[in-house]
């Protein structure tokens, strides 16, 4: 019984979210000064849930009005990658983000690809499908960027860099509003990296932190219940592939306070100073991989040496 209303549930608030993305313009403005689901809270929805006898809300991914898929997308590697430069995406996460707050459905889900992530998407079905249930798939890795130029008359604009892209959506959001959560790495890397955030941007509005490790699934659970209670716009997660785009696609939706959510890899270590980047001239030309593999060569070397050579040749492959 509580599994057929909780289908009945989800499938009124659906038709909701369907009828307001295809009205008019105006008319969503109007109802947004209205509705009852711009002001209520996470928590106090969830105590209405539970009033009501209900589960978790289960909602499906944005069928309509989803700017992140109006973006031109090129095959690289298996992978549909989208061409948007890092100032365009940024402008468009915090837009989004914005457009998203309180409305309670799927939070918008970016991640990146690049050589690792092209071998590990071919020799794992499992893992490509968790890359391909993303909004938006950016390339942060210059040998994407290449290899599109090599078949399509238009290839990518540029490689967006999570690194280079984390500056541009934080400078963007300080400069409208929107807040922030950073969720992974360690305790220290993470609370390195806030600071170091907040003293950069010190009109940023931080939602919260949290490192990235879980004793199990009820506390991961319990962290996204006092996420959404925060109801940040936008949330970084850094806990590496693949990690972290399972855990966005096992608790998406229980994050439906979250405008975007956008994987970052060991994007904290790198903010919070706790290691360097490559030289400029290194990333310009394409092996930022080989900087990262001498400073790491014992964790790093196995894994790029094995696979870089797969992921090159299927770049280099001409897609379909």
């Amino acid at each position: 019984m509580v599994g057929q209303l909780n289908k009945i549930a989800a499938a009124k608030m659906q038709a909701v979210i369907d009828e307001v993305d295809e009205a008019p313009e105006h008319t969503r403005a109007e109802r947004r000064e209205t509705s009852d689901r711009r002001i209520s809270s996470f928590t106090a929805t969830q105590e209405k849930l539970a009033q009501l006898g209900l589960d978790e809300r289960r909602l499906s991914p944005d069928r309509r009005g989803n700017v992140f898929h109006r973006w031109r997308r090129l095959s690289l590697g298996g992978l549909p990658v989208v061409a948007a430069d890092s100032r365009e995406t940024a402008r468009v996460i915090v837009d989004e983000a914005l457009r998203r707050s309180a409305l309670w459905r799927f939070p918008a889900y970016l991640t990146s690809t690049n050589g690792e992530v092209t071998y590990r998407c071919a020799v794992d079905s499992i893992e490509r499908d968790l890359f391909l249930q993303a909004d938006a798939i950016h390339a942060d890795g210059m040998a994407h960027v290449f290899a599109s130029r090599l078949y399509h008359d238009e290839g990518l604009p540029e490689r967006v860099a999570t690194s280079d892209l984390f500056y541009d959506v934080a400078a963007e959001a300080e400069a409208r509003g929107a807040s922030m959560y950073m969720l992974g790495a360690t305790e220290a890397s993470n609370a390195a990296a806030v600071a170091a955030v907040r003293a950069k941007y010190p009109g940023i509005r931080m939602a919260g932190q949290r490192h990235g490790f879980f004793r199990d699934e009820t506390e991961e659970i319990a962290v996204c219940a006092e996420i959404c209670a925060l109801q940040p716009d936008i949330l970084w997660i850094s806990m590496g592939v693949p990690r972290e785009q399972r855990f966005i696609v096992r608790h998406r939706h229980r994050l439906t306070a979250v405008g975007v959510i956008k994987t970052s890899g060991g994007l904290f270590d790198f903010v919070s100073g706790m290691k360097r980047r490559a030289p400029v001239w290194m990333q310009a030309i394409g092996v930022e991989w080989l900087w990262r593999m001498m400073l790491e060569p014992r964790r790093l070397g196995w894994r790029y040496l094995k696979t870089n050579p797969l992921a090159l040749y299927l770049l280099l492959k001409k897609q379909g």
